[in-house]
């Protein structure tokens, strides 16, 4: 048995776990579901996260059991049922919704969309109501549909700040990450590829050109990769053969932009991250574009990219 002087801590890479204290809470709407479950174990393991207000329509009291149970400094509360959504939410700072049905074989996003933007209206109705200052984090697909949706939610409560609410892309940029550095016999930890217009197929945009450290490939291959990083969520859909879509990935991105969240929150400076938002960078009303974060949300879009910017490094992350 490690004794605590020798134990092993948990850090990941680019900075899931980092050494800053805050006093945090966050709630996780979907706690109990296939992202629900690994997000809410990573957001566990954060110094950065002082309360984590789990909920569900099922399960979510054994969830929060069995995560209360690891030494480390966040309460775990679970909710259950509409009854108790405000009280998951009340007092949160952060929200993340990856609530929703996953995807099957054969289905795209948009067939996701008549149940998935239901449930992301309710939970967001509700988040208008209890905690109207708290940023929201959309992982729930279709994002490119979701994101408005809680846009439009919140001004009905006339509480809607465009700095406060994410769509959560952070996958194609984990994936992009992780193909480039394949091919290229790179650290992926050190790979960062940006990628920027929406959440689904060819709306999906990596920059490939921007990438640190530059890389290049011929047309032929950087076709292939540039399709596979579009089509990587079907992917791991065929692979699951009918059990469901990406879980574990999304947990790790999603807990990715969440602690870059909480950082900002926290002070940090210099933390950037992609995110599909309200933006005025293109005709979209809302665009995926590199975003500097900030103690209040978004403190500033850094758009479309243009030589000698140099927003696309992704800052260094303390593990």
């Amino acid at each position: 048995m490690f004794s605590r002087a020798v134990r092993p801590t948990v850090s990941l890479v680019r900075g899931l776990a980092t050494s800053s204290q805050n006093n945090a809470k966050v709630a996780v709407l979907g706690a109990s579901g296939g992202i629900g479950q690994p997000l809410s174990l990573l957001l566990k393991n954060s110094p950065l996260v002082s309360h984590l207000s789990l909920y569900d329509i099922a399960h979510t009291p054994g969830v929060a059991a069995d995560l209360s149970h690891i030494e480390t400094r966040a309460k775990v509360t679970g909710h259950i049922g509409p009854d108790q959504l405000g009280a998951a939410l009340q007092g949160c700072d952060v929200v993340v919704i990856p609530a929703g049905v996953p995807r099957k074989p054969g289905m795209t996003r948009d067939d996701l969309f008549n149940t998935n933007a239901s449930i992301v209206a309710t939970l967001t109705d509700a988040c208008a109501r209890t905690c109207p200052e708290a940023l929201i984090c959309i992982i729930s697909n279709p994002v490119n549909s979701t994101i408005p949706i809680t846009s439009e939610i919140m001004k009905k409560h006339g509480v809607y700040n465009p700095n406060k609410v994410f769509g959560v892309t952070t996958l194609d940029i984990v994936r992009a990450n992780t193909f480039v550095a394949e091919l290229k016999g790179l650290d992926p930890a050190r790979v960062n590829v940006p990628v920027i217009g929406g959440h689904a197929g060819k709306t999906i945009i990596p920059l490939i050109s921007q990438c640190t450290p530059k890389v290049e490939f011929p047309a032929d291959q950087l076709s292939a990769l540039t399709e596979r990083i579009q089509e990587a969520g079907t992917e791991v859909v065929k692979a699951k053969a009918g059990a469901g879509s990406a879980t574990l990935s999304m947990a790790y991105a999603g807990a990715r932009f969440t602690f870059s969240v909480l950082d900002a929150m926290n002070g940090k400076e210099g933390v950037v991250e992609c995110s599909f938002v309200r933006s005025e960078e293109t005709e979209c009303k809302y665009f995926s574009t590199p975003i500097l974060l900030g103690k209040n949300g978004i403190e500033k879009n850094l758009g479309l990219y243009q030589e000698g910017r140099g927003f696309c490094r992704q800052p260094e992350v303390n593990s």
